[in-house]
């Protein structure tokens, strides 16, 4: 067949197409985000350090310590690593197939359009948290990043964390009043109300989460070393990964935990800057930490369970979304309005459900034959003006 150079596209890429490891990340780390966005659901209560509802209950103080130490501000950095390699493998598919390089930068931007465009719905109907606003941004950073080198995205990436630490410090360190200090929406009974502050927390959202930033010039990189497409060849680097960014981000994670458990109160403002601006650097390398490992577990792991965490990843987007649906009708004050009323520790156990939940749907997707309906969409739109698989 002979390919006019240009105008040849591949079309998505098939399911036995695609890597374990990136898929198998992606749907382990969506528990992992399910913990960290369930907690901001609960009100009407004192909110304490990090902007944590204020628990007297051992159990759900100690569930506290867990999941700041080891999840917020962790998930979102692997999951931006993540996507940074996705996008960095769209561009290898598209120049394989054919397709001239200012083709595939042009099919890349029409797709974070589209990102833009689902992560302001998702933010505007259901959670102005949403993050697929920014990565739609970040893709076209990484568009205009393609012909760096290897060396100055590492050095931009170092030096990114220096911004990092500076700004989630200052996000943090005025010392907890027992109000919220945003996502008001989160408590605020009236649905329109509510709808109507969301888009302004959307934008304010980049500012919690600046460290994937730095997750998504390292995925770059490691994506063009194709490192989870073959695990096994880089077992010594992603063993040295995953035992250095987990032990870092959990000692690092440990003392903001502490604080928001109500295991020791900061003394100062600057003791509550320094905590929250390294609990967010220490999550940068904890989040690389988490996918070193899970590309480690990958190199072996096989199996339903593993077919069916891997078909999660595959459907990242519609789970992601399927998470704030749920939580929204339950958690909600325009909705039942649990979230008044449920403590830590059953939110952490509701979002792990929700997750378990995700993951069944999936499964049966796959032995469907079927994508997730939000990449459906996703995949319709981006590739609209006709595609050509190679």
């Amino acid at each position: 067949m002979t390919v006019k150079r240009g105008t040849a596209m591949a079309g998505p890429v098939g399911a036995r197409e695609r890597d374990l490891a990136p898929d198998l990340a992606r749907g382990l780390m969506l528990a992992l985000i399910a913990l960290a966005n369930s907690v901001v659901y609960l009100y009407a209560r004192p909110y304490g350090v990090r902007q944590h509802i204020v628990e007297p209950g051992l159990v759900d103080r100690i569930v506290s310590v867990v999941t700041v130490t080891a999840v917020d501000g962790r998930a979102y950095p692997m999951f931006a690593a993540l996507f940074a390699y996705g996008v960095v493998q769209i561009l290898q598919r598209q120049r394989a197939a054919g397709a001239s390089l200012a083709d595939a930068k042009r099919l890349l931007r029409r797709r974070s359009w589209w990102l833009v465009a689902f992560g302001f719905a998702h933010a505007l109907l259901l959670f102005p948290g949403d993050i697929l606003g920014l990565y739609g941004v970040a893709g076209f950073v990484l568009v205009a990043l393609t012909q760096v080198s290897d060396r100055k995205l590492l050095i931009a990436a170092g030096c990114w964390l220096v911004v990092v630490a500076l700004v989630q410090g200052a996000a943090y360190m005025a010392p907890p009043s027992g109000q919220r200090s945003f996502f008001w929406s989160f408590e605020t009974a009236d649905p329109l109300r509510a709808m109507a502050l969301r888009p302004l927390e959307w934008l304010m959202t980049p500012a919690g989460v600046l460290g994937v930033g730095s997750a998504i010039l390292v995925g770059t990189w490691a994506a063009r070393r194709r490192i989870l497409a073959d695990p096994a060849s880089y077992r010594a680097l992603l063993t040295r990964t995953a035992i250095v960014g987990l032990t870092t981000a959990i000692l690092g994670g440990l003392p903001a935990g502490l604080a928001v458990g109500h295991f020791w109160t900061p003394s100062t403002t600057f003791a509550l800057w320094g905590i929250s601006a390294l609990h967010a650097v220490t999550g940068v390398v904890g989040g690389l930490g988490y996918a070193a490992l899970i590309g480690l577990v990958a190199i072996r792991a096989r199996g339903r369970v593993v077919n069916a965490l891997a078909a999660t990843g595959q459907r990242s987007l519609s789970c992601y979304l399927f998470q704030s649906v749920v939580f929204v009708a339950l958690l909600a004050p325009w909705t039942l309005g649990l979230g008044a009323t449920i403590s830590t520790s059953a939110v952490a156990l509701l979002a792990l459900g929700t997750w378990l939940v995700s993951v069944v749907l999936s499964d049966l997707l796959r032995r469907a034959g079927r994508r997730g309906p939000a990449e459906i969409g996703l995949r319709k739109l981006s590739y609209r003006t006709g595609k050509m698989t190679v």
